[in-house]
């Protein structure tokens, strides 16, 4: 039994992995040819090439409609005013997902209603229907992590309620499930494709829907020069307003991001199955191990992970003694020798944050969550604690298969789970289940001043 390299030992990982092991988007000659003709024809900010972008991946997502925005937030915002989110409604959401799938609601004077998540790290069905009231106006879906939640229940109890459904495909882009892509299923999605994504242009964000009127509303939303009679010609509504962004953002994208997605979206999904048979791979050396369990679905069953953002392993402390999460990614990330930082639990889980229990947005002398709201919202009375005690911890996206590399990583996996008996001892407990966005790089800067 080998020493743990967190406690003394050496490492699983004790050279550097091929540098295209885990680069990722891939970008060719053909993405740099792309960006340097809208940069030689200072074609920043027209909507031709974006125009194109959208048509084709309307297309290629199976859906009508599609219209892109600066980031996948501005998008978010879009489809919340699209399907007429506004003050005194409710939205409801997973308490466990980035904060940009529901923080919009605010600035629209609705309240955000937390959901509990599954062990799937996905809104669970079964604490749905508690969260809807008559003043629920929509269902904020977010396939968390790339794992596809589970649409034939959401969406029934959706329309027994006469709710709309948002679905938040960030994670997701090109996933299935049961043999339709995710971002099919609600009224309307939207997506981030920021440079991190697994679809990845730059930064951009999209909404895709096949209903006109929201399609409308979403573009006159952001896009001033849209919001006219060439494109708005079902919502009688905003004929008044035309010229005039509605939501009072300007949210176009810069066409290098356009240009750019555009060519990443002709060999997405070739790359994407080349990412999925490594991961299965990986995933498939250490499935059964004692305290984990790799986040991917059943293939066979037509539901499939698209590109494996951000892969995760389910962690089951009770499984290993009770060692806290946060012990075991950092145990991971010592054997793994600098060449890739595993960390525990994804976002904290948001009804825990005080934004959404007093930051007062709006200036009206409550806190904005619920300004407008007929009822507090703000669950602090133990409703949500399930949701804290799911843990997870990130593993490496593969981008292609390398058995020998991968095996090596596999095996780092391994050695800490099997070894995990000596880490409980120096185990100090502490806050498992996540981290906030961003907090790392404040930590970083701390013991920079120091």
């Amino acid at each position: 039994m080998s020493k743990l390299a967190i406690l003394g030992g050496s490492p699983v990982i004790t050279n550097n992995p091929p540098t295209d092991l885990f680069r990722w988007p891939i970008i060719g000659k053909e993405d740099e040819d792309a960006v340097l003709e809208v940069v030689r024809t200072n074609n920043f900010s027209g909507i031709d090439i974006s125009e194109k972008f959208c048509r084709e991946f309307a297309d290629w997502q199976g859906r009508k409609y599609a219209v892109n925005y600066c980031n996948g937030t501005a998008s978010l915002a879009a489809a919340m005013f699209a399907v007429g989110l506004g003050a005194g409604d409710e939205i409801v959401c997973p308490t466990k997902t980035y904060w940009a799938s529901i923080t919009q609601a605010t600035t629209l004077g609705a309240s955000a209603v937390f959901c509990n998540i599954d062990e799937n790290m996905s809104l669970d069905p079964d604490d749905l229907e508690r969260c809807i009231t008559p003043r629920t106006k929509a269902i904020m879906v977010v396939h968390y992590f790339g794992y596809p939640c589970d649409m034939d229940r959401i969406m029934s109890i959706a329309r027994e309620h006469g709710v709309k459904v948002i679905e938040d495909v960030s994670h997701a882009q090109g996933g299935m499930y049961k043999g339709k892509k995710l971002g099919t299923f609600g009224d309307i999605a939207a997506m981030s494709l920021m440079s991190t994504k697994a679809f990845a242009a730059g930064e951009m964000g999209i909404v895709v829907t096949d209903d006109r009127r929201l399609y409308e509303r979403a573009l006159a939303y952001g896009h001033y020069e849209r919001n006219n009679a060439g494109y708005i010609t079902e919502c009688e509504e905003l004929k008044p307003f035309y010229h005039i962004a509605v939501g009072g953002i300007k949210g176009r994208v810069n066409q290098v991001c356009s240009a750019l997605g555009r060519v990443q979206l002709k060999y997405f999904d070739e790359r994407c199955a080349k990412v999925r048979e490594a991961m299965n791979f990986f995933f498939d050396l250490i499935d059964g191990l004692p305290g984990i369990r790799p986040l991917r679905v059943d293939e066979s069953t037509g539901s499939s992970m698209g590109g494996f953002y951000q892969p995760q392993i389910v962690y089951r402390p009770e499984e290993l003694g009770g060692l806290s999460s946060r012990r075991f990614a950092a145990a991971l990330t010592a054997e793994l020798g600098g060449t890739f930082s595993a960390y525990e639990g994804g976002n904290y889980c948001l009804h825990t944050h005080n934004y959404f229990k007093e930051f007062d947005l709006l200036g009206l002398g409550r806190p904005s969550r619920i300004a407008f709201a007929e009822r507090d919202v703000r669950q602090d009375d133990g409703l949500l604690t399930p949701s804290e005690r799911v843990y997870c911890i990130s593993v490496p996206r593969f981008v292609y298969l390398d058995r020998e590399w991968i095996e090596l990583y596999a095996s780092a996996v391994r050695k800490v789970v099997e070894n995990y008996a000596d880490l409980l001892e120096s185990d100090e407990k502490g806050e498992d289940g996540g981290r906030w966005h961003g907090a790392e790089n404040a930590d970083n800067q701390k013991k920079e001043k120091k």
